[in-house]
Order: C-alpha cells, then structure tokens, then sequence
C-alpha cells in the first residue's frame, strides 16, 4: 500500500476526530469522496490493512462517517455477512433526516451487491416515506417486488405488496401479493398474521377452495390440527352464505364441517351446522326428515361418521334419480315411499320393487351425468358423436363417475368397444391426453400419479406441475418434473417452487455415500442457480463437484442412472470436464456415453493418442468392449482417429462375428439377457444389412469368401435365413461354389414362410374374431339365454354352435401365426430353387414344359400354378438347381421332371 493512500485514508478519518464531524454535517460530495478513496483501495490490493485502520478508529470513535463508509464497503468486497457498518451509517443519516444521503449509500452498495437485502429493503422504505412523490412511491414498491422474487421468507413485505395494489385497485396483484403473503407467515410461524390475512382472503376469493385447502394442510403441520379448525370455520360460514343462491356450494360446507368434525368429533356446534346444510342441500327431498331421524344424525349419543354415512346412503335414493344394480344394470328411480323403491330398468329387465334395506347394499347412486346413465339413456349414434366430440366433457364426465378419481385404464374400459371401436381409440387416446395435461380443470391425485382428478378451480401450468410433482414417487420422474417447470420460465418465486427445490437440497445435507441421486441433485441445484435471479437457490453445498465425483464408487454406474435425462447427462459430462484427469475420465466413461462429442473433445485437447489406444483396446477385447465396437465399426469409419488407429477391416468384421457368438452364448446361459438381444441385433444388423458382409467377401478373392462364410455358418444360433442368404449371394458370384456337406441341407428356414401380406391379413382375421366376431357371439349367447328354456332354444344351440367354429378358427390362426416367419426379401435368389422362385420344369413322361411359382402354404393356388414349398412336389424342388431332376410321389403315382430355368418373383 503506497504512503499517499494511507496518508489519505487518515486524513479522512483524522478530519471526523478533529472537527467533530457528524453524520448531519455530511455532504453528497464529501461521499462521493469516500466512495472514491475505497475504489482506490480495492484497486491497490489493500482492504486488510485499511480495515485495521477503520477498526481501530471505530473503537473509540463509533460514529465517526469516513470509518463506518470505508469499513462498510470494504467489508462487503470480502463478501462478509455483517452490515453492521452501513446499518449503522444508514441509521445515523436516517435520524439526522438525511434521505438523499441514504439513497446515497444504499445505491452506492448495490452497484457493489445488487441483491444486498439490507440496501434494497432500506432504498425502497425510503422512496415510499416520500407519499408526495407518485413516482418515488412506484419505485419503492417495485424495489419491493423484487425483494419478494429473491427472498422466500418476506412475508411482510409481501403483506404491504398486496395492501399497496389493493388500495390501487389491482384486485388481481394484490389477492397474488396476499397469497404469498400467508403461506411466509405460516413458514414463519406468524398466527396472528396469518389469521388476518386469512380472513381478507376468504373476503376476496371465496371461490378459490384448492387454494384454501392448500393453506389448511400447511397451517396444521405448523400450528397443530385443533387450531385450524378455527380458520375453517369462518370459511365455512363464507359458502354456506353463497349456498343460498348456488347450491353447488352446500357440497364445500358441508365438506369443510367433516374435516373439522374428524379433529373434534364431540363439536356440537359443527354437528348442528351439519344438519342445516344437509336440509339445505336435500330441501326438495321427499324423504330428508325420515332420514335425518332415522340415522340419529342430531343425536349427540351416536357417532357422527356413522351417522353421516346411514343419512348419505339413504339420501342417495329420491324420484328420478338414477342408480345401478350389478345384474339388472342403470335404472331411475320411478317412485319412492317410506320403505320402497320403485325402479325402472331397461325394457328386458322392466320395473322392480326393492326395498329401501336392500337397496343401500344392492343399489349404486349416479349422478344424471354418470358416464353409464348417458350410455343407458343416449342412443347409441348420439353416444358416439358426443364422445367424439366433447372429447373434454367426455373426460370430466368419466372421471367424476368414479369419485373423481380414475386412470386411463378405467376411461378406455368405458369407451372400447361399448362406444368407440378399437381402431379408433388411439387417436381418441392421444387427444383425451393432451387435453388432461393442458386443461386447466384437470389435476393429478397427489398420492396416485396414474389417476387423474377434476379440479373445483383450474389451476395454472404452475400448480399443476407442482401437483404431479407431489404425486410422484420416483425420483427420476421428480427431477424431470423440476426441469420441465424450470426450462418452462415459470415464476420461480411461488413457494410451490420453493417445496419441489427443497426436495432435492435435502439430498445434498449430510451426504455419508455419494450416488446417483446425490449427484443429481447436485446439478439440479447448479442448474437451478445459475438460471434464477432468486438468491434463496444459491444453496451452499459443502463439497464441490470434484470433490463428490473421487468419492464416486463407479462413475459409470451414475452415468446410466442419469443418462435418461439428456439435461443432466450433458451437465454430469460439463462437470467432469473441469476435473483435471478429465482426458482420463472421458475414456473411461466412453464405453458408457458412447457419444463421439467426447471423442471430439479429447482430440481437439491433444488427447488423440489416448482416443486411439482406446479403439486398438476396444478391438483387442472385444468380449468386454462391445457396444464401443458396435458404435466405431458403425460410425467412425471416416474419422481420421480411427483409420490412425489402423484396425484392419476383416479384422473389424470377425470381431462383429465374435460379438455375434459370444451374446447367442449368453443368452443361450440367461446372462444380462435384454441386454445381449439388443448387441446381438445390432451386431447381426451390421455384419449383413446393407451387403456390409458381401462388400468385402466379394471384393476379395475366394479364399476369403470361404473363409468369412465359415465363421458365418459356425454362429449356430444364427436365424437360417442369413446363412441362406449369403449361401445365395456366394452362389450368384461362384455358380460352383462347394459347400461343405453338412451344409446340403434345406435353405429354408425352420417355421412356416408367409409374405407379408399374408401374415397382415391372417393377423387382421386373428383379431376381428377376438375383438368384434366374439363380443357379438357373447351378445347372442347372453341374448337367446334371457328367452328361457335352453333345451328347446334353437338360437342359443346356433350361437354356442357358431362360438365353438369361431374359438377353433381362432386357435389355428393363433398356432400358424406363432410358426409364421415373415419372408426376407432379400434371401431371393435364382441360383436354387426355394420360397419366391419361378420354377420352369419339363415333364419327362409328357416331355412338356410346366412352369410353377413356389410359395408357402397360405399363398398356394394349384389354379394358378402357385405351390407351397412345403408340398410333396414343392418340397422335392427346394434347394435344386438348374439341370438337376425332380422326382415326388403322390399314392402310387410317382412324376419325373428336368428343372430348365428359375427366375426370382418380385414379392410385395
């Protein structure tokens, strides 16, 4: 530190002590002043040694203005906590009525710190202390709003927010303002605070119930069950008010008083309050003051829930409602007396007499709108297009049907094939789905993510995000859930945020082992920070990156937990780049990652040498290596890392084989299985898909032919269509190529052989008879059976007849569909006879030529000279070639042919 900046530095600080300088003597240019001196001083690299001087000198002089300012500033450049300082500056300026100097110092510190809570909260009380100035008022609050956005504990401050917009008449601002408000209150375990705010809400947005509830499960986890019941109540009394005019809301009043009757069963009051809206909602019921003395519901002696549950299950039943008999179906209601029900079915069933007793345990309620009153009372054409149409009403009509809680399962059971046949379901489906994620109305049950609900209020893209977020269980589907609401700019202020980010931070408290969801929750974390404005996500982390991924079991393991997620996977991949054995690293996750970015990386680092040692290791051992292999052979042929690494190409091409060998092995002994039917596909794909194999056999000379052939024909698990293929390919090329014996036998392979479009009608025959043939049978059966005697009933003899022909058909279909290989086009071959082949013959015993078409069994036509390969004569062809004699037998005739040319048949 230079002599003249210290000598400066003391001056400033001698100037207080010597003239008695206090705060109301201070100019906005004897601060500037300051502000100059310190910036010189974080310039010159001194702040410690200045600050010993501020110290010393506040120890006996403790207002002095030039050391509080110079300590303040300098001790917000270390990054400290403390404001003491500037809070003690700022308090001085304040009670000396010094405003500008004020907005002097706290604009000073935020050009430092623009998130200093201290500044921005100081700054904005002091242009809202300005009432005349509309302007200055405006920027207080919105310096407000902005604290509020970076600090989830304001709850004050969100309190003034919302009286501010409400007293502008921003009704909307001001409810938002006050929602964030009570839910901060309830954090901070503020009761009186949030009861006010409670009451202003219910005053303003009655008709937001979920939200409502939302505050009562968050309130008793903070201030115990037995005290909510007190805020329920004036809810309470908000609906039964509106009840009188919307009738809809008994339904919520009623509800609230159950929940507080489940805390205090013994509540009398909540009890009498209960009867009253029963009678309120039921007024029309003929039937509502039997009910209500017969289930004792006023009588303090019985249990209320089993009082409530007698009053509810009688109370179902009243004129023209609708219910549902398991055997008889929907029926209304035709006439009700004190002890009788009775009921209309449909004309088959016609009318019953059933008692009241009865009907609790054998009867259903449904509303008018149940999904199966609008399929027992709409025409069937009708039904159709209103499902088709109303796709969305459809969906809330269903869901609600089932106490408004229901999976697709369920809405698909219901529509195919009472209503919609099974081809038009998927479509029907996809748009059903779109509708339930988009649709405000519809929610996720928070303890079932599969069933969907109907919400009393919609809620915005936010809630419902947060919702299903709550409802799922798996972690993995959680992290996409807290991506999609980040990645979607959704307002990350909303304590709904706040809850979903805390999940995950509590992974990162106390880590003993570190796993897969340690190391996402980590990156969920970075990545959270580094794209919100919000400081309440900057969530310290004890250990750096580096230091969690040495304490890393195996890494590659994290990798596949995580690679589902293409966000987190390229952020675990960022991280690791900036370890300092990264090069290291890489290598060993290629095998995992398999993406050629990392490769590209390395080599563009100067780690080329490390890239091809890892493609020579990767041939050399195939048997541990075989994805990398799959993924070098098929994408890096052309990179100039891999022709530097010299890997001749047969040699690539016998590893393929190996690869090939090796998965049959395992798979063949129950080792990993799934995941050796994937290699061994795609090694098999490969080796023979787009002639890769051919290419090289016939670019070579016969030698190699015979010998790539050899350790083709050897994998012996290997589908006979591809050992017949490139026997047909070799015999194209060597018409007199010699196989080995052992290898004379039929081309064909095991099964059936079918065309294509063989195999499509069969499969569409297959399921006509399963999906539409037998329903319609059963409907029969069903049918003959409601018209009595079954001896003398000659239509349910014909339908049980026609079930017996249709269960055979089905049975065959399913047996010859199970054998059916489906032919390879590119099998075809002339050089032998064989399936897809014009055969041309001469007759030796009429010395006539006979030309036949050789297919399979389901395509044979004798008519049109079409024979199936697995027919005496077919059979005796395959696998003979130009010149050589046929002969077959049939009985006791026997026929000679001479085979005189054969000709692919193009197979479409």
């Amino acid at each position: 530190m230079s002599e003249q900046l210290i000598q400066q530095v003391q001056s400033k600080l001698n100037a207080d002590w010597t003239t008695r300088k206090k705060a109301v003597d201070y100019t906005q240019d004897e601060l500037k002043e300051l502000d100059a001196l310190v910036q010189e001083i974080k310039k010159e690299k001194c702040i410690d040694e200045v600050l010993f001087l501020t110290d010393e000198r506040l120890g006996y002089s403790k207002d002095s203005v030039a050391a509080l300012y110079i300590s303040g500033l300098l001790s917000l450049e270390k990054n400290a906590l403390n404001n003491t300082a500037l809070e003690t500056l700022v308090d001085m300026f304040k009670k000396n009525l010094k405003p500008v100097l004020v907005e002097q110092v706290c604009n000073t510190i935020l050009s430092e710190k623009p998130d200093n809570k201290f500044a921005l909260k100081t700054l904005a009380e002091c242009k809202i202390a300005q009432d005349k100035d509309e302007k200055s008022t405006e920027e207080g609050y919105a310096i407000y709003e902005r604290i509020i956005k970076t600090d989830l504990g304001e709850a004050p401050i969100a309190k003034e927010l919302a009286m501010y917009y409400e007293k502008k008449g921003d009704i909307n601002k001001a409810n938002e303002y006050y929602k964030k408000a009570i839910l901060r209150f309830i954090n901070s375990e503020n009761l009186d605070e949030t009861k006010r705010v409670w009451a202003i809400l219910i005053k303003n947005i009655p008709e937001e119930y979920d939200f409502f509830q939302l505050v009562r499960r968050k309130f008793i986890k903070v201030f115990g069950e037995l005290r909510s019941t007190d805020i329920m109540e004036d809810l309470y009394a908000v609906y039964k008010k509106q009840a009188a005019d919307d009738s809809a809301k008994w339904d919520i009043a009623i509800e609230i008083l159950k929940q507080n009757l489940e805390i205090s069963p013994k509540d009398s009051q909540a009890r009498k309050e209960l009867v009253e809206c029963y009678k309120g909602k039921y007024a029309s019921h003929s039937q509502l003051e039997d009910y209500i003395r017969n289930s004792n519901l006023t009588q303090s002696y019985r249990d209320v829930f089993e009082a409530i549950n007698d009053f509810e299950k009688h109370i179902a039943f009243d004129k023209n409602s609708f219910v549902f008999h398991k055997t008889w179906g929907v029926g209304i209601i035709r006439k009700l007396t004190s002890d009788t029900l009775k009921v209309g079915f449909s004309k088959k069933v016609g009318e019953k007499d059933i008692s009241l007793k009865m009907a609790v345990t054998a009867l259903k309620p449904l509303s008018k709108n149940h999904i199966w009153v609008k399929k027992a009372t709409m025409k069937k054409p009708e039904l159709k297009a209103w499902v088709k149409e109303n796709k969305k009403e459809v969906l809330i009509a269903i869901i609600k049907s089932f106490d408004n809680n229901c999976d697709f399962k369920r809405i698909k059971a219901e529509l195919v094939p009472s209503i919609l046949d099974l081809n038009e379901w998927p479509s029907w489906n996809t748009a059903a789905k779109k509708i339930l994620d988009s649709e405000p109305e519809f929610g996720i049950n928070q303890n079932d993510s599969s069933m969907y609900t109907v919400r009393t209020q919609p809620v915005t893209a936010e809630e419902k995000l947060a919702n299903e977020f709550k409802a799922q269980k798996k972690f993995n589907d959680r992290v996409n859930l807290i991506l999609k609401y980040h990645e979607e700019n959704y307002d990350k202020s909303k304590e709904i945020f706040a809850d979903m980010y805390s999940y995950f931070t509590g992974y990162l408290k106390n880590i003993q082992k570190v796993n897969e969801l340690v190391i996402s929750s980590y990156l969920i974390v970075k990545i959270i920070s580094a794209g919100s404005e919000n400081k309440q996500y900057d969530f310290a982390i004890n250990e750096t990156f580096s230091e969690l991924y040495y304490r890393i079991e195996n890494p590659k393991e994290i990798y596949n937990a995580i690679k589902k997620n293409s966000v987190l996977r390229s952020k675990f991949l960022e991280y690791i780049k900036m370890l300092p054995d990264w090069n290291e690293q890489y290598i060993k996750l290629f095998p995992t990652v398999l993406d050629v970015a990392l490769l590209y990386d390395l080599v563009e680092a100067g780690f080329a040498e490390d890239v091809k040692k890892l493609v020579r290791t990767s041939f050399e051992s195939y048997k541990d290596y075989r994805e990398t292999v799959l993924f070098f052979f098929a994408k890096s042929q052309n990179e100039q890392w891999f022709k530097d690494a010299d890997i001749p190409y047969e040699k690539q091409l016998i590893a393929l084989v190996n690869i090939i060998v090796i998965t049959f092995r395992e798979i063949n002994n129950h080792v990993n299985s799934t995941e050796n039917k994937k290699i061994n596909k795609t090694a098999t794909e490969l080796l023979f898909t787009e002639n890769t194999l051919y290419k090289y056999m016939f670019s070579k000379d016969e030698d190699t032919v015979k010998k790539m052939y050899t350790l083709v024909d050897d994998i012996a698990d290997l589908e006979e269509t591809y050992k017949t293929q490139t026997r047909n390919k070799i015999l194209e090329k060597y018409p007199n190529f010699k196989f080995r014996v052992v290898e004379e036998k039929s081309s064909q392979p095991k099964g059936m052989i079918v065309t294509s479009k063989m195999l499509k009608l069969k499969k569409e025959e297959r399921d006509r008879i399963e999906t539409i043939e037998l329903p319609e049978n059963a409907n029969e059966i069903k049918d003959a059976v409601a018209k009595g005697d079954l001896k003398e009933n000659a239509e349910f003899q014909a339908a049980k007849e026609k079930q017996r022909d249709l269960n055979a058909r089905l049975s065959k279909l399913n047996d010859e569909i199970a054998r059916a290989v489906e032919f390879d086009p590119t099998t075809s071959t002339n050089a032998v006879v064989a399936f897809a082949t014009l055969v041309t013959l001469t007759n030796k015993d009429t010395n006539a030529d006979e030309t036949y078409t050789v297919l399979g069994p389901w395509e044979s036509n004798p008519e049109k000279k079409i024979i199936s390969y697995m027919s005496p004569f077919g059979n005796a062809m395959i696998d003979k070639k130009v010149g050589d004699k046929v002969s077959y037998s049939v009985g006791e005739n026997t026929y000679h042919y001479q085979i005189k040319s054969i000709e692919k048949v193009d197979i479409k």
